[in-house]
């Protein structure tokens, strides 16, 4: 009987650490799928693909000048993942709420804050229903990574962007990125990898691009091959989105610089305020 336990439970670990697409990849458009994607060691591997010291270099003092020059102390991180942003808005004097809807990915960013003696303060929430979960109001919510992607249905975005929206003070902010998929859809795929995924030994590009699917291959240089499938945002209707939820003002970066040409940056950056200010 133990026999057949440990067998059983050999199975269960090995199979926590298969990515699981289906039979048909490429049909696999649904928002619960990133719960399969992001298993235990694709997430143990993901900092690779960062390379935190690269991305604090890339990207500078980018989100910390556009929270100070709004005057935005408590913020809401809900695409946590490792805890990157997290951990540098913290060390910046920040009050952070980290936020994922991924258990391994919590767990890694709590262990990476704790050696650099950082305490995270860390809620398992899924975005639809995020108001359940976390509690309060607060001045910013970040949303990076690339992570608003993973919502592959209209009306999760809609709903998303909602919560977002209730759990902001009335001139609260929110910050979401994405990659520059109009280039990728219109032009085919290219990246600098200067900003986000700075991992030099590791392979980060699409397999495969519709409309309504990126599905990208993360290969690692000990042969390891992970995928993640997303959904192709454009930048106009991201922007369109968060006005008709209520968002005020959206204003676009391209790889952190105010003026860009459409093609050329690897991510748009866009800063949403619930009222309208001058700053």
């Amino acid at each position: 009987m133990s026999k057949c336990v440990e067998t059983l439970s050999s199975m269960n670990k090995q199979f926590k650490n298969i990515q699981n697409h289906g039979e048909h990849p490429l049909k696999s458009r649904d928002t619960e799928l990133y719960q399969q994607e992001y298993i235990q060691s694709f997430v143990e591997k993901w900092d690779e693909l960062i390379d935190w010291d690269a991305r604090a270099d890339s990207e500078g003092q980018f989100f910390i000048d556009i929270l100070k020059a709004r005057d935005k102390q408590k913020v809401l991180d809900v695409a946590t993942g490792t805890g990157f942003h997290s951990v540098q808005l913290l060390n910046a004097g920040f009050e952070v709420t980290s936020a994922d809807g991924n258990a391994a990915m919590l767990t890694k960013a709590f262990e990476n804050a704790r050696t650099k003696n950082l305490m995270l303060h860390t809620v398992q929430a899924d975005w639809r229903w995020l108001n359940k979960d976390v509690n309060g109001k607060f001045d910013a919510i970040i949303c990076l990574g690339n992570s608003f992607t993973h919502l592959h249905d209209e009306m999760d975005r809609r709903r998303a962007l909602a919560e977002f929206y209730a759990a902001l003070k009335w001139d609260g902010i929110l910050i979401i990125d994405q990659r520059n998929y109009d280039a990728i859809l219109d032009h085919g795929f290219s990246s600098k990898h200067k900003y986000y995924y700075c991992g030099d030994q590791v392979t980060a590009e699409p397999e495969h691009v519709d409309d309504g699917l990126a599905r990208f291959r993360y290969a690692f240089p000990d042969g390891s091959e992970y995928h993640l499938n997303m959904f192709p945002l454009r930048k106009s209707y991201t922007r369109k989105l968060m006005k008709e939820v209520g968002f005020q003002r959206v204003k676009t970066f391209g790889d952190f610089q105010e003026t860009y040409e459409e093609k050329n940056p690897d991510f748009f950056i866009h800063v949403a305020e619930k009222k309208h200010t001058d700053a």
